[in-house]
């Protein structure tokens, strides 16, 4: 009796978070895969480094790091460029960009220099 209520429980849940998704703009269901790729390479990085091992292990945390870094920042651009968001409602979003870009570069210049 308990697993029909959650079934159901589940299917409206799933049905409401498709009918959200069905009405989010396109530029941010793209910021949105942008995010998926970067968290789907660091976990693809942490499993090659628990099968094959971590030898160079500046290399890997660097890696690993880049990707989580990447996803933050893609998550603040999009928190940023999201109309309905209140806070940034002034913040034009070629401003946005701008600053996930200068992000990006601050942070992968940093990546590089913990490479050695």
């Amino acid at each position: 009796m308990g697993r029909t209520t959650t079934s159901k429980d589940a299917q409206a849940l799933f049905h409401s978070l498709r009918s959200a998704y069905v009405a989010t703009p396109t530029n941010l269901k793209i910021i949105d895969l942008y995010i998926m790729f970067a968290v789907v390479t660091a976990v693809i990085q942490v499993v090659y480094m628990a099968i094959v091992g971590s030898f160079p292990f500046n290399s890997f945390l660097s890696g690993v790091l880049s990707c989580v870094g990447t996803a933050v920042l893609a998550v603040c651009l999009r928190i940023q460029v999201n109309k309905e968001n209140r806070e940034f409602k002034d913040l034009p979003p070629e401003r946005a960009f701008a600053d996930f870009v200068l992000c990006n570069l601050v942070l992968h210049l940093v990546i590089m220099n913990f490479l050695g």
